[in-house]
């Protein structure tokens, strides 16, 4: 019976394909559809390259909203519309949750953390985690441990690398401060994968990069439950997968192991206290609760700065508009380089954030997110989506449409985020890179804190030089967040600073 089917399937996929194919181009726009097999001729020849495929088709649709269709009941709208955003994660949230089919994907590395959950569990974990965000002892403490990872591990392993003239992974040594200070922040625990020459921690490091690449590449199979046999099986990715999984549980074991041994002692400014509260949550429970956040905080604000230096290094005017206003802050303040900006300085650096801003429009750390149709609905642009179809807004997408951002929208421009001198706040519905309505991301300031600190700090000690071809955008790879695939070659100098 499956071999019947299977031969079914491909003579006609090879039928509608290409002896059809010519038929087909009598839609002008949105997602090519073709009898029995839905869009996934186009969807297989184009996944390697699917956030810019699918940006090409949204925009050609008039309202960038197109419908996607593929065999096993894969039904669902991909958008880039902030009137669609705005519908989904607001003005009709309870109809939109993340949905079976999204946390089931994610499960096995997941579980039931925040970002993996719906429904009143979900509430318990957003009312949790809000208590401790909303603290000004939490932004003093990401600012301290900022501090300290900055001062002895980063700047030491850039100045190393600069007298030496060694090639580093700037995408690697970010996610490796990122997951440093997350943990420091959230678990009171210091992992020092910074430590030394930044290079400990390897083997955490790349399984958790594996767990989150293969768990993503679940929703790019072209039969959405085929990876289940090879799960069954424990074969090729999914095998790799679940021995990935299993040195990230390690690891989440040992944090939380080790802190439930220190009872006794006062453990009560980080977010793995307050999940603990009075020792009824499980283990298996904590656990999905400590990798969500290295998730959330490791991969984003690393993904944002590893891009924002790529477009750097072609934009030297940016980066000299971004130098001249360190300096000048540092001038005002009376302060030299070398001494660490406070909180305060961080708020007047309204270029350096707009040039961030504009480098997460263009590559967001996210690139696209997904959620669940409840109830048959129909969407502010007049799309139909049935109950059980899955919606998603394109990120990515939203920011290279010239209907949201204008004529220049694929341009790096920081110059568009800027007003009277301030960097402007955007709608989130219209740059929803943080999420936006009820699920708004919690670490938004601390992620701006953290990014600001170390582009600040690097950028008026070093000049970063990308060993990349000019012009060539880096090959994305396909995980939970955008990644360079490869990482990001670069050789580091000492910035000579006039006088």
């Amino acid at each position: 019976m499956v071999i019947q089917f299977l031969f079914v399937f491909l003579i006609s996929l090879y039928f509608y394909v290409f002896l059809y194919r010519a038929k087909s181009k009598k839609i002008t726009y949105g997602f090519r559809s073709y009898p029995l097999v839905g869009s996934l001729p186009d969807f297989l020849r184009n996944r390697h390259r699917f956030l810019d495929w699918s940006t090409e088709v949204l925009s050609n649709c008039p309202t960038n909203t197109a419908v996607f269709h593929r065999p096993g009941k894969v039904n669902g709208v991909i958008h880039a519309n902030p009137q669609l955003v705005e519908h989904m994660l607001k003005s009709n949230f309870d109809n939109y949750p993340k949905g079976v089919r999204f946390r089931t994907l994610l499960e096995d590395f997941l579980g039931g953390g925040i970002f993996n959950t719906d429904g009143e569990l979900w509430r318990i974990q957003r009312k949790t985690a809000s208590y401790e965000f909303n603290t000004k002892s939490l932004r003093n403490f990401v600012m301290e441990n900022v501090t300290v990872e900055l001062q002895k591990r980063l700047i030491p392993i850039l100045e190393t690398a600069a007298e030496e003239e060694r090639v580093l992974d700037a995408q690697d040594i970010l996610e490796r401060f990122a997951f440093d200070n997350i943990c420091k922040l959230a678990f009171n625990v210091d992992p020092g994968c910074l430590g030394g020459d930044g290079t400990a921690g390897g083997e955490f490091m790349q399984a958790f990069e594996d767990a989150a690449t293969l768990s993503s590449g679940r929703f790019m199979y072209a039969l959405p439950r085929s990876y289940v046999v090879k799960k069954f099986f424990n074969l090729g990715s999914e095998k790799k997968l679940k021995n990935s999984i299993a040195t990230v549980y390690d690891f989440a074991d040992k944090i939380i192991s080790t802190r439930m041994e220190e009872k006794s002692e006062k453990k009560d400014e980080d977010l793995l206290s307050r999940f603990m509260g009075n020792g009824e949550n499980s283990v298996e429970y904590l656990r999905d609760i400590v990798i969500s956040f290295i998730l959330a905080g490791r991969d984003t604000t690393s993904s944002a700065l590893s891009w924002f230096f790529w477009l750097l290094s072609s934009k030297p005017d940016v980066e000299e508009t971004i130098i001249q206003e360190l300096d000048k802050i540092r001038q005002k303040n009376g302060k030299k380089i070398g001494d660490i900006f406070t909180f305060d300085e961080l708020r007047e650096m309204h270029y350096l954030q707009a040039s961030i801003s504009e480098a997460m429009r263009l590559y967001p750390p996210v690139p696209i997110d997904t959620k669940a149709c409840n109830e048959d609905d129909i969407l502010p642009d007049g799309t139909f989506i049935g109950k059980d179809w899955f919606i998603s807004y394109h990120t990515y997408a939203m920011g290279r449409m010239v209907s949201i951002w204008g004529n220049d929208c694929c341009d790096y421009k920081p110059e568009r985020w800027i007003e009277n001198g301030i960097c402007k706040q955007e709608s989130p519905f219209k740059f929803p890179v943080f999420h936006a309505g009820p699920r708004m991301c919690l670490g938004k300031d601390m992620a701006y804190i953290q990014m600001k600190s170390i582009a600040a700090a690097v950028l008026e000690r070093f000049v970063i030089q990308v060993l990349m071809e000019k012009g060539k955008c880096p090959e994305h790879l396909l995980s939970l967040t955008l990644r360079m695939k490869g990482g990001l070659p670069v050789i580091v100098k000492k910035r000579i600073v006039s006088t």
